[in-house]
């Protein structure tokens, strides 16, 4: 009997080790509002541009940690959750962000007060830290960076990865990551769009034959509530409901996919008419709509723009609003007012505001380009499947 007891617990352990959850808390632009500054609108899609101005045209499963931005606009919700690099290990949030490519985390190297303010990673203090002296510039929509390569041994929801190429910061100029609660970012896009030619983690995983299914997997909880998950390997179903719908990757860059239709209370807008295209992005907080069709949507909603420029709505009028629907491969997926109205209090006031912001990416032959962030993603469970280069959505429970 006690070595079935000692199995069980060794199992429960091995079980709660690889289970790291994703955190929910203030977002970065909701702590600078409530000290009165309100940041200009910064269109998420920048981060894409380098790839878009270029030439190139065993399972585990991580808890994440939720932190809401419900007074921002843009809401800047955020998933993270735990890593640890080095020997010994030192524990980092990063950001599990499916819109890029690259790992880095905050680095002694960095003396700026966004990196000093965060959980640094000091390469002295590692046994098994490599660098070649390869530097690199990271863009994103929020910010950008500077890091310089290393290779060290990285651990992701209980998964060993040997010589994993990360990023140490050296310079973060930007005001937004001083106020957000990670130390890095790690990307989950794909390799072609790596800066430095770094192999992401998910490759090294892969190539290390180190995952049962070459696939990963995303729950993000709602209103705030934490028991978020990202999943290497395996799909949980307990997180969703119903059947799980697939639909390819139609470039092998960001995790891009084609959308059929759009839809304002179940009447076609017609704006997918000819296609456009998609990228699922956990690392964007708002849905994104392509500029020309912003007006139009608004409209339907019924929303009036303010002096800062977001759409804000009647809060006594919410359950009034307009479902938005998004048809992909032949699916539709609702998106009801609860999914994109944000709510937040100022001054002892309550304002409702669209988190549907426009960016202004090019189209992908000649298709109108989305970006389907958090806002769809809370309402849908995805799942990434490299081997199959395909994205599938279920109804998130």
């Amino acid at each position: 009997m006690k070595w079935l007891i000692v199995v069980l617990a060794c199992a429960a352990l091995s079980e709660g080790l690889n289970r790291v959850p994703l955190k929910r808390f203030k977002s970065m632009r909701e702590e600078l509002r409530e000290k009165g500054i309100h940041l200009p609108y910064s269109d998420p899609a920048l981060k894409y541009l380098p790839y878009h101005t270029s030439t190139f045209a065993s399972s585990g499963s991580a808890l994440i940690n939720n932190y809401a931005d419900r007074t921002a606009s843009p809401p800047q919700s955020s998933y993270f959750g735990a890593i640890s690099i080095g020997t010994p290990p030192k524990s980092f949030q990063v950001l599990f962000d499916t819109g890029s490519s690259n790992l880095w985390v905050d680095s002694s190297y960095c003396s700026t007060q966004a990196c000093t303010s965060h959980t640094q990673y000091n390469p002295q203090r590692s046994s098994t830290y490599s660098s070649n002296g390869q530097t690199i510039y990271l863009p994103y929509g929020f910010g950008s960076l500077y890091a310089v390569l290393g290779y060290d041994t990285v651990v992701v929801a209980g998964i060993t990865v040997p010589r994993q190429v990360f990023g140490l910061s050296t310079r973060e100029p930007k005001q937004t990551f001083l106020s957000a609660k990670f130390d890095g970012i790690l990307g989950l896009a794909y390799p072609s769009i790596s800066s430095g030619q770094a192999t992401p983690v998910m490759d090294n995983m892969m190539q290390d034959n180190l995952l049962q299914a070459n696939l990963f997997a995303f729950y993000l909880s709602r209103n705030e509530e934490q028991g978020s998950e990202l999943s290497f390997g395996e799909v949980d179903q307990s997180k969703y409901q119903g059947q799980i719908y697939w639909t390819p990757v139609t470039a092998e860059t960001y995790w891009q996919i084609g959308i059929d239709g759009f839809q304002v209370n179940n009447k076609e807008t017609g704006w997918c008419s000819q296609g456009c295209q998609a990228i699922v992005d956990t690392g964007t907080p708002s849905l994104t709509c392509p500029h020309q069709f912003l007006g139009y949507l608004m409209r339907g909603i019924g929303a009036q723009q303010n002096q800062y420029g977001e759409y804000m709505v009647d809060c006594s009028e919410t359950q009034n609003l307009p479902t938005i629907s998004l048809t992909i491969s032949g699916v539709d997926f609702a998106l009801p007012p609860s999914a994109y109205i944000s709510v937040y209090y100022q001054n002892g006031y309550q304002f409702c505001t669209v988190n549907i912001y426009p960016t202004y990416l090019p189209p992908q032959n000649r298709q109108p380009l989305w970006i389907l962030g958090d806002v769809f993603l809370r309402e849908y469970y995805s799942v990434y499947d490299r081997s199959n280069n395909r994205v599938g959505f279920a109804t998130a429970v």
